[in-house]
């Protein structure tokens, strides 16, 4: 899909941290923001993310989309 990016569903995150130490662009990174789990959501950096899907793949909370 041309031009796709991740997209993050923060309240779905428990900040493992799986899909930053995968991302090949690290176009993923900690928010500082905690979601009502108290976890600190990832955010993912739209200049650097290259919607490979790899986050999508490996995530096992299913945070991600990818559109």
């Amino acid at each position: 899909m041309e031009n796709a990016k991740a997209r993050v569903k923060g309240e779905l995150c428990k900040s493992c941290g799986i899909c930053i130490n995968n991302c090949p662009k690290q176009a993923i990174s900690k928010s500082g923001q905690f979601n009502n789990g108290g976890y600190d959501m990832v955010v993912v950096d739209e200049d650097k993310c290259i919607g490979c899907g790899i986050c999508y793949t490996v995530c096992p909370d299913y945070v991600f989309e990818i559109n």
